[in-house]
């Protein structure tokens, strides 16, 4: 559970594991074909790059002394057709190699969102969702260039040093000795930078993980934000975790800078090392030494490097990617607990009949909600669920959806044992209204029909006028064609509590769940929906959760739960006449209305 805060750090990760980079390897396969071609195109262009030096070192030790102006156009025109066939092979490869990064990002994209969908509930429980988003959006997306380009760039400049190595030893093969020497140095600065630099990125992203939860939060949580008057304090907080981030994302960058600047530098001394050494040669009677190797070897020297650092520069980019991967793979890679059994069928058309039969519920180990929770709903009946507040009533319905998987005990439907059947031909049985009346960007008439999606317009219709909906869409400006903004903005409380209820009861469910389905709903509009109600949940079962006892005084059952136990069952007038637990509640929200009435 402690992950449940903007406030505290995911666990860093163990040593990397290999395989996680291997898995990549599943989204590149079906690309080797372009692959391979890129490769073979940058391989024939480095190839034809390296006779560059060489014609250089021709013209300067030959064609130019001997004044040969034909043979130093047709050297000109050589590197003038290398350089434009290079340009030519750069450009197809930017253009297939960014077509293919962003085909592999929008795979992986799409697999690590698939499988959140599938996660449970206590997946999001445990999580900001602020922390969920950054992995299947930034996270993502920091993998663009590597897959696009990093890849085989890196590909192409080891095979580009072969070759470069060949045609150097070719040239001169003390220089290119001489050359060498500069690897063990940087080989030396690469191991006390690798594990360092992992770390320093998974801290990052940690940090940018932090930050992303807290701005999720403040904004949906602005309104309170600005009623409480807090917005200097939450500006304090989130600069504080901005300027977290950024010294942590700064510690990160600077490892990255010291290869980059490391490679610069050996080169450069190597080339030092080298015009020295010439100088020497020369003036001490060298004949194997020319102007023209000199010239052609110092071209080598600064190709020599050119990959290397591009090497280095991907190996950076790995050891940053490294710290998204993880948290990717961790995420695609999270069980999901409640699913189908292997065994499972599909679960035949509903009647209506519910059965708990001693039923152990907790969302943390060791921790029950529900203790031995024992009814049966006849087909038809109504059930209301009340009591204290967390006292178990929604944890109750919840796992008759099936979110969570009961600790022991079985829920059966119709005398099937729900975990024995697929969790899609039970859900879409049964209409469900949860206590938050989410509502998606889109039109009234989307979101109502998000609940079925065959459903005709008319039906639509229909369901919202059942709930009492259809008199306060039609005088919107555009009905049900009206726009509604992210999370029903611009709607009231009620206004949004109805949609969500003509949402279930447009799916047509043998089993209906409402939580709280009226508790933002005004009076008026309250007796006009029991109305509505009355032939709706006819030949349906339905639990009602309400801490309004007047709406669910018809109720065929009622269940009084307290501490994950049911302590009084019965209909409204036995629970009065029990004068026990129900009693004291319904008479303590009675005598509070009455007062408030004689006030008024």
């Amino acid at each position: 559970m402690s992950r449940n805060t903007y406030e505290i750090d995911e666990e860093l990760e163990a040593p990397f594991d290999a395989e996680k980079l291997k898995r990549i390897g599943k989204y590149v396969k079906p690309y080797k074909k372009t692959i391979f071609l890129i490769l073979f195109l940058m391989a024939s262009s480095s190839i034809a790059t390296m006779f560059i030096p060489i014609i250089f070192k021709e013209a300067i030790d030959v064609s130019i002394p001997n004044k040969d102006m034909q043979e130093i156009i047709k050297l000109s025109l050589y590197i003038l057709a290398i350089s434009l066939y290079v340009s030519i092979v750069l450009k197809v490869r930017s253009q297939v190699m960014t077509k293919m990064g962003q085909d592999v990002i929008f795979e992986i994209r799409k697999d690590i969102f698939e499988h959140v969908q599938r996660l449970p509930f206590t997946y999001f429980d445990n999580r900001p969702h602020g922390k969920i988003q950054v992995r299947i959006v930034n996270y993502v997306n920091n993998l663009s260039d590597l897959l696009s380009t990093g890849l085989v760039n890196v590909l192409t400049e080891i095979g580009s040093l072969f070759f470069i190595v060949i045609f150097m030893f070719y040239v001169n093969v003390r220089f290119t000795l001489l050359c060498m020497l500069g690897l063990p140095v940087l080989t030396a600065i690469i191991w006390y930078i690798n594990s360092r630099q992992r770390k320093a990125w998974q801290e990052a992203s940690n940090k940018q993980s932090n930050l992303n939860a807290y701005i999720s939060e403040s904004i949906n949580g602005v309104r309170i934000t600005q009623s409480f008057v807090r917005e200097k304090e939450n500006r304090q907080i989130f600069n504080r975790l901005s300027n977290t981030y950024r010294d942590s994302w700064m510690k990160a960058v600077r490892y990255n800078f010291l290869l980059g600047p490391a490679v610069e530098n050996i080169s450069a001394i190597t080339t030092a090392i080298i015009y020295i050494l010439s100088v020497y040669w020369v003036s001490g009677g060298s004949t194997v030494i020319t102007a023209g190797t000199v010239v052609a070897f110092i071209s080598y020297i600064g190709r020599f490097w050119t990959p290397i650092n591009t090497i280095a520069s991907f190996y950076n980019n790995i050891l940053t990617s490294l710290s998204y991967l993880e948290r990717i793979f961790e995420t695609i890679d999270e069980p999901i607990d409640v699913k189908d059994r292997e065994d499972a069928i599909e679960m035949p058309e509903i009647k209506g009949e519910v059965k708990f039969d001693n039923v152990y519920f907790g969302y943390e180990e060791g921790v029950n909600i529900l203790n031995g929770i024992t009814f049966k709903a006849n087909v038809g009946e109504s059930f209301a669920i009340v009591g204290p507040t967390g006292a178990g009533k929604t944890t109750i319905v919840n796992l008759l959806s099936r979110f969570y998987n009961i600790n022991s005990g079985h829920i059966y439907i119709d005398n099937i044992d729900i975990e024995s059947v697929t969790i899609k031909s039970l859900r879409t049985q049964m209409g469900v209204m949860m206590q938050e009346s989410f509502i998606f960007s889109g039109t009234i008439m989307d979101n109502i029909r998000y609940g079925n999606q065959e459903a005709t317009d008319e039906e639509v219709i229909q369901a919202a006028k059942v709930v009492c909906a259809h008199d306060f869409i039609m005088a919107m400006e555009d009905g049900y064609n009206t726009t509604v903004k992210e999370r029903g903005s611009g709607l009231s409380a009620g206004q949004k509590q109805l949609i969500s209820f003509a949402r279930a009861l447009l799916a047509n469910p043998k089993i209906l769940i409402l939580d709280e389905a009226t508790s933002s709903i005004d009076t008026e509009t309250e007796i006009a929906l029991q109305e509505g109600l009355k032939g709706l949940l006819k030949n349906r079962t339905s639990f009602i959760i309400a801490h309004r006892l007047s709406t669910i005084k018809n109720s065929t059952c009622i269940l009084y739960v307290d501490k994950g136990q049911i302590i009084e069952k019965g209909s409204h007038d036995e629970l009065i006449a029990k004068k026990g637990a129900y009693y004291k509640l319904y008479m303590s929200q009675y005598e509070f209305l009455k007062k408030d009435d004689e006030k008024n």
